[in-house]
């Protein structure tokens, strides 16, 4: 937790023996002090919910700090979105120059409302305008149009650049592209569909390589999984009447830091109530305002991208059977992720490169250029929000994103120095850094960590069961959900979403909130804040971090166990692999058997009988191509978890004893699948699962 920021008495330390009240002073004055705070933190609540209903009322709500005009009305296209472009209107004081390329902010539109790009000066607009570039804003209404699909959003979005590309036509180069998280994979389809329309692209935050991270972190990207795939993204639009509610993309995004959500974000408020508000109600103003997707674009997003990883694979394709291929993108891009983002890590900003290109070499014979930095801790929102990396990085990307426009085919790393009285030249560095581009190999890449073949079986696995559970719930639920669900009825449920509701609650709206104004206005006027040396204060600090300790332990257990499911429930190859090689020397397959399995299949999660099939077709067909080769890769697919391994092998033992005893040729496969998955044959958990060691065990033989 950061030290305490109060505003301190005269008194550099409390002391009893001046105040009349003696031992019981430093209770008496922390009493005080926090019943002003709960007044005054309630306050802040009211205001931000009378704020929150202000903002939503609004016909285009939007957080920029800045005039803008409108340029292109989106619902005006022939195929009609809820998007606009518009020109952003530099402040006094900035002179832009007209030969420079103009800047295009797009913000994601994840469940929040447009601005987060612009909505202060130290902003990715305000560091453009401070290097003299004329920028634009891509901006969206709150509901979709009729029918709006992912595609025509991208369409519309070419017109905006086309528009912008004839209002500068002295500009030195075509429009820098800026998209935000979401944004980020929409501008480059875009770009992949049409590169002639684009300058340099640049993505902050932004998932393109879904499935990608690494064992222990991040374990957002099982979510898809754990859930049984995007049948119940189609069931939260169904309950929209056609749309699905932005707060629910929120609320996911609040779950992924308790801590943060439940108690440092208001705590943070609470302790520095006489200097925090301003700040936080700016903030909440584009944290609150949600907006909706239609369902066909929230499926879209979820079938084809987060479960189902198509896009760097080119699986994705236009309504006219284009396939959309990333390496028909000739901008240079611009790769801005990092170590402390939680929602979109490493792996998944930078993966995609991995999935197009063999090596640098292919990527040249492309003629693509990327440059990638990596932030060492900032947060998600921090990539957008955080105006020291503003002014930093991307100051230093419009500063010199001539430099990088011109850079030869590669990939490269931007890499920044802080300018001192001892760098070289120091006049010929725009602002406070000097930036460089080094020449990076894919191994650099590989260096942050990522899946390996058996996690790719896995989500592989997840996305065919996603496939499977969507079919059953179109077919059998979803025409009696749309026949219950009205509009009216979908609003009344909306309204009632946890994060609305606070915001109603806690609103002049409601008739309790109405005397804590009033006892906020008497706490400034009486204000005694109290001192930093009181002893109650440290108490409540040490309280403070005892909790943030309890929630991120409960996270991280929360984080594990959803690890450890899904690598189990998917990780089901090896052993079904392992069961079908064991049952092989048999040549005849009985019901029993079946029957046990069928049994262990419900215990564990029932996989779709469908599902099932196609897996033991698939690995019976391995074994029969190359069985040596399949029995070998068997270690690989399993889960680093012993525990987990010795109950996979205790499933092919029930499943294979289920008629009785072992012959011996079944006792010497049972020992060589104990040895695949490292149980060894003499230890206790082998012997708990009846094992006998062999003598004659090929399983090194045949891995070899």
């Amino acid at each position: 937790m950061p030290s305490d920021p109060r505003p301190s008495s005269p008194a550099s330390s409390f002391t009893t023996s001046t105040l009349p009240l003696g031992m019981f002073a430093p209770a008496m004055e922390y009493m005080v002090d926090a019943a002003q705070r709960s007044v005054l933190f309630w306050d802040v609540m009211r205001q931000r919910s009378d704020q929150y209903r202000e903002h939503i009322a609004k016909t285009a709500p939007h957080v920029l700090d800045y005039d803008v005009e409108l340029v292109v009305d989106g619902r005006n296209l022939a195929r009609p979105v809820n998007y606009c472009l518009a020109r952003v209107i530099p402040p006094p004081g900035i002179e832009l120059d007209p030969g420079r390329r103009p800047f295009i902010i797009v913000d994601p539109r994840a469940g929040h409302g447009p601005g987060i790009g612009g909505f202060k000066a130290d902003s990715e607009i305000g560091v453009a305008f401070k290097a003299g570039h004329p920028c634009y804003f891509v901006g969206f209404l709150p509901d979709p149009m009729p029918g709006q699909t992912i595609e025509d959003v991208a369409r519309a979005e070419a017109v905006f650049l086309q528009k912008v590309i004839a209002l500068h036509p002295e500009a030195d180069g075509k429009p820098c592209v800026v998209g935000n998280c979401q944004a980020g994979w929409a501008i480059m389809m875009l770009a992949a569909m049409r590169p002639e329309l684009f300058g340099p692209i640049i993505i902050a935050g932004s998932p393109l390589s879904y499935w990608a991270g690494v064992h222990g972190k991040n374990p957002m990207r099982y979510s898809g999984g754990l859930l049984g795939g995007s049948w119940l993204t189609a069931f939260a639009s169904d309950l929209g009447h056609g749309k699905f509610d932005g707060a629910w993309l929120v609320q996911n995004f609040e779950n992924q830091n308790p801590a943060n959500t439940l108690w440092t974000k208001p705590y943070n408020l609470y302790s520095k109530i006489d200097t925090e508000a301003p700040r936080y109600l700016g903030f909440e103003r584009w944290w609150g305002g949600h907006v909706n997707l239609n369902a066909e674009e929230i499926q879209f997003i979820v079938d084809e991208l987060f479960v189902g990883n198509n896009l760097a694979a080119g699986k994705i394709q236009t309504s006219d059977g284009a396939a959309i291929d990333l390496r028909n993108i000739r901008s240079p891009i611009v790769v801005f992720c990092s170590k402390g983002d939680n929602i979109t890590p490493p792996q998944q900003a930078l993966d995609w490169i991995l999935d197009l290109y063999d090596d640098v070499d292919e990527m040249r014979s492309y003629g693509q250029t990327i440059v990638y930095t990596v932030h060492e801790s900032v947060g998600h929102l921090g990539i957008f929000v955080s105006g020291g990396v503003a002014r930093k990085e991307h100051g230093e990307f419009s500063s010199n994103i001539d430099l990088i426009d011109t850079l030869p085919p590669g990939l490269y790393e931007a890499v920044f120095e802080t300018k001192t009285e001892d760098t070289t030249n120091p006049d010929l560095a725009a602002g406070d850094w000097v930036m460089r581009c080094e020449a990076r190999t894919l191994d650099d890449i590989r260096a942050f960590g990522g899946n390996d073949a058996a996690d790719e079986r896995r989500f592989a696995t997840a996305a065919r069961v996603s496939e499977t559970n969507l079919a059953l719930y179109r077919t059998f639920a979803q025409p009696m959900v749309r026949a219950l669900v009205n509009s009216p009825m979908a609003e009344w449920m909306q309204q009632l979403h946890p994060l609305r509701l606070q915001y109603e609650l806690f609103s002049n709206a409601n008739p309790m909130m109405a005397p804590v104004a009033a006892l906020a206005e008497q706490a400034r006027k009486t204000r005694k804040s109290v001192s930093a040396g009181n002893p109650f204060v440290a108490l409540q600090e040490n309280l403070s971090r005892q909790i943030v300790a309890t929630l991120d332990a409960w996270r991280e257990a929360s984080e594990t166990l959803a690890e450890r499911t899904f690598l189990a429930v998917y990780g089901r190859e090896a052993v079904i692999r392992a069961l079908i090689y064991a049952g092989m020397g048999r040549a005849s397959v009985d019901e029993r058997g079946f029957e046990t399995v069928r049994r262990l299949r419900g215990a564990h999660g029932d996989m779709p009988l469908s599902i099932f099939k196609a897996l033991v077709r698939e690995q019976f067909n391995m074994l029969l191509l190359d069985q040596n080769a399949a029995l070998a890769a068997i270690p690989s697919m399993l889960p680093p978890d012993a525990q987990i391994r010795v109950a996979a092998v205790e499933l092919v033992k029930q499943a294979l004893g289920a008629r009785g005893e072992f012959s011996a040729e079944d006792r010497q496969r049972m020992n060589e699948v104990a040895q695949l998955f490292g149980v060894d044959a003499g230890s206790g958990a082998a012997r708990n699962l009846a094992l006998v060691p062999s003598a004659d065990t090929p399983v090194q033989a045949k891995a070899s």
